[in-house]
């Protein structure tokens, strides 16, 4: 049976509502524009494990935790006032490739991309089997390097480097540049990709986004031009750059992850599918959006070939399918496992919030390498509550551990308790032993198998699997068996 169509606005008269009307949630702060501002160079601050409690509890967190979670309740189907008494609200669905309208800030940042990309083909890799990266990456790299101050000055308005003064560059800069990958290592990974969204962050934070006209637009609809308009085509870029070059998993857990490289379309894309909400309303944490595909079609190619032109998740299952060849069970059994979640596409989004935060925020290797300025400060945040410490960071733990600072207490929520009700790491969900796995934090903990189809037979391959058996704990059978998604029988 061929799969639905996919989701379309539905609806594009009524007017949207002023941006006051969700003045109530949270939003990344626009700072005054200053030329005394104290802008520094980004620098490393988590050099060991034990640096990531103080992260976790750092304004930057803080930050990057509430502009993720703008963008993503941004992404989310739309209840529309009904345009009279005796009709019905219609519902506003935000695919990748309806129609839009951008801000201009939006479209010269997606014309640097262009500009970025077009670089690989003066940059061809060099010929002949590699084991790992092909050392041409170096040399792109270097092009973007002696390059990218000029792209920066040329797309992004005058007034960002008039109106703040000197050393607003060296912070725009540094985590453009990281959102490209490591030309050291030959790799790209989680950790990269939160480089660009902080990317993102200055620039909103600087006012980029506050341009004349930009003020009156809807709830939402700048930041879901940035998903959309920039952050999909950066992953196009991302793409490319990692066929052309071969490029590593950077602090990956090869099959036991989520994704070799990426994992914020997973929140975006499952945003894109979710419950409808009104303005008003905060995120869903169940249901789907009428006419949604279901999670399960993700192991379906003739389905993924369908939805990944307009949806995010998709696009990223669609890259996987590219690159990889096997039962989709087989490579991808996380992915495979989240496809069974019974509650839909608001609960599917709500998990991976807690992974995201669990697996990426809350992980050495993956955090290690993002530096910290003024925008995105390793200053502790004084409303920020002890974060719970997971197994990963009890292995790095110091023997002299100072008290937190007076105040800290049980502070304030971190910026995703709103969605998820979850503290800096998953409780309860610790990594497996031997290799550390991730586990989906949706499913229930300890169940022995997915118990709903996951699409079907696959196109291809051996039929999927109903149970994967686990090894006793410690032994090797236990380190070798297939992680589960511990939310998908919430």
């Amino acid at each position: 049976m061929d799969p639905p169509p996919p989701p379309t606005s539905q609806s594009s008269t009524p007017t949207a509502p002023p941006p006051s009307s969700t003045s109530n949630l949270p939003r990344l702060a626009v700072l005054p524009p200053s030329k005394t501002h104290p802008f520094h160079p980004p620098a490393k601050r988590i050099n060991t494990g034990a640096d990531v409690p103080h992260f976790l509890s750092s304004l930057a967190y803080h930050d990057i935790g509430v502009f993720i979670l703008q963008l993503t309740r941004a992404l989310c189907p739309r209840k529309l006032a009904a345009l009279s008494s005796s009709s019905s609200g219609e519902i506003q669905t935000f695919p990748l490739d309806a129609p839009r309208s951008d801000p201009s800030p939006v479209t010269n940042l997606r014309e640097m991309l262009h500009k970025v990309e077009a670089m690989i083909d003066e940059v061809p890799p060099q010929k002949g089997p590699r084991r790992f990266g092909n050392v041409s990456f170096r040399r792109w790299c270097e092009v973007l390097d002696e390059r990218v101050e000029g792209l920066l000055k040329e797309y992004l308005p005058g007034v960002l480097w008039e109106g703040w003064g000197e050393g607003v560059m060296g912070e725009v800069k540094a985590y453009f540049l990281g959102g490209f990958g490591s030309a050291q290592r030959l790799d790209y990974g989680t950790g990269h990709e939160l480089s660009f969204l902080a990317f993102l962050g200055c620039l909103w934070k600087l006012g980029v986004f506050e341009g004349e006209g930009e003020a009156q637009r809807g709830d939402g609809e700048v930041e879901r031009s940035l998903v959309l308009g920039v952050f999909e085509p950066y992953l196009k870029v991302i793409r490319r750059l990692i066929l052309t070059y071969n490029l590593e998993p950077a602090g990956s857990h090869g099959v036991w992850g989520l994704d070799d490289h990426a994992f914020l379309p997973y929140i975006f894309g499952s945003a894109q599918l979710t419950r409808p909400i009104t303005d008003t309303e905060p995120m869903p944490l169940e249901g789907s959006v009428p006419g949604a595909p279901q999670p399960s079609d993700v192991a379906k190619p003739a389905a993924v070939d369908l939805y990944r032109d307009s949806n995010m998740y998709f696009s990223a299952i669609g890259f996987i399918n590219d690159v990889k060849t096997g039962p989709f069970w087989e490579h991808s059994p996380i992915l495979f496992d989240i496809s069974g979640v019974k509650h839909g596409w608001g609960k599917i989004n709500k998990g991976m919030i807690k992974m995201f935060n669990a697996e990426v925020l809350s992980k050495f290797p993956v955090v290690q390498h993002f530096p910290f300025g003024s925008l995105f400060s390793w200053d502790t945040d004084p409303e920020a509550a002890v974060p719970a410490q997971s197994v990963h960071m009890a292995s790095h733990a110091p023997t002299n551990v100072k008290p937190p600072p007076a105040g800290s207490g049980s502070g304030t929520a971190a910026p995703w308790a709103q969605a998820t009700q979850m503290p800096g790491s998953v409780g309860g969900v610790p990594s497996g032993p031997g290799i550390p796995y991730s586990r989906a934090p949706w499913t229930a903990t300890g169940s022995s198998g997915p118990t709903v189809p996951r699409g079907g037979v696959p196109d291809t391959g051996p039929p999927a699997p109903t149970a994967f058996p686990r090894g006793q704990p410690g032994t090797a059978s236990n380190q070798f068996a297939v992680p589960k998604a511990p939310w998908a029988k919430d």
